[in-house]
């Protein structure tokens, strides 16, 4: 197997299958186990130092062993070599053409007179893959300096205004269809007959106790008149039932019972009362609420 599958394949494919097991026999929740225990990582990248020495040496051993033969065993090697697939051998010869270095049977062409104890150095060229590296590096560097300095190309931070923009859009398209998002802050009257519909029914099974069903008034205050205890309009009323009514004396807080769409629907149908003709009303308590924000002509016709 050694002999069709190039050392580059094999490290790899060595490794992704220990990897593989690892993973498989460590339970690390949603986080694969190399990022969520650090000693894994650390076992993981001493298992592959040790497979990638594995394979040098045993390359270095080859070479050696294959200079030590005769011409006639290296003519043999060589022929049963030659039967090696063509996409390996390709993929072989272009390995080692952007690796750059030259076969032992001719490096003593580019060998150095250093010598320190028997070891010798050769001089060897930069890899043909990191000379085209450095080119490349250089093209996109002109590139990028034109694009970004010269031609004022958008950069990071214009693409981090428009993804806000974006983002804020988003935001809003999706808070129209999740109404349990609403708060004092952000609730809005509710108009369409469902969710009126839906704040009656919700009126009716927590509310009629204390206020009557049609508005008037019992233990709780008239919701008919134009007085409020603590403020009317969508968003007091909203914060009311939420929050609940005065210490001691008001109504509880229903945040605990409700969803805020709900309390949005109950308040917009509380606000229809107001103008009708309750059968026994009760004594307005509080103050005439004025909405300020409401344009000055229904001010004035109030």
């Amino acid at each position: 197997m050694r002999n069709f599958i190039p050392s580059w394949l094999r490290v790899p494919v060595v490794f992704f299958i220990i990897m593989g097991i690892v993973e498989y026999t460590i339970d690390s929740g949603e986080k694969p186990a190399f990022i969520e225990e650090p000693m894994v990582l650390l076992f993981l990248v001493l298992v592959l130092l040790i497979i990638i020495a594995i394979e040098a040496i045993v390359s270095s051993i080859k070479n050696v062993l294959y200079q030590s033969l005769d011409e006639e065993s290296k003519a043999r090697f060589d022929a049963k070599k030659s039967k090696t697939p063509a996409l390996i051998t390709w993929i072989d010869e272009t390995y080692n053409k952007l690796v750059g270095t030259k076969p032992m049977a001719e490096e003593h062409e580019i060998i150095l007179d250093h010598n320190y104890d028997g070891i010798k150095e050769l001089d060897n060229n930069l890899p043909p893959w990191w000379i085209y590296g450095f080119y490349a590096s250089i093209v996109f560097a002109a590139v990028y300096l034109v694009r970004f300095h010269v031609l004022n190309g958008e950069n990071q931070y214009d693409e981090l205004e428009s993804d806000l923009v974006q983002a804020k859009l988003d935001i809003e398209e999706y808070k129209k269809t999740a109404k349990d998002l609403v708060d004092f802050n952000t609730v809005e009257l509710l108009t369409d007959a469902g969710d009126l519909k839906a704040g009656q029914k919700l009126f009716d099974l927590n509310c009629v106790a204390c206020h009557k069903a049609d508005g008037g008034g019992g233990i709780g205050p008239n919701l008919t008149d134009k007085n409020w205890i603590l403020g009317g309009g969508i968003k007091n009323v909203f914060k009311t039932i939420s929050e609940g009514g005065r210490d001691g004396k008001g109504m509880i807080a229903w945040k605990q019972s409700l969803k805020p769409s709900e309390m949005a629907q109950i308040s917009s149908y509380v606000l229809q009362f107001e103008g009708t003709t309750p059968a026994e009303p009760k004594a307005a308590e509080g103050d005439i609420w004025v909405d300020e924000n409401a344009p000055v002509e229904e001010i004035i016709e109030d």
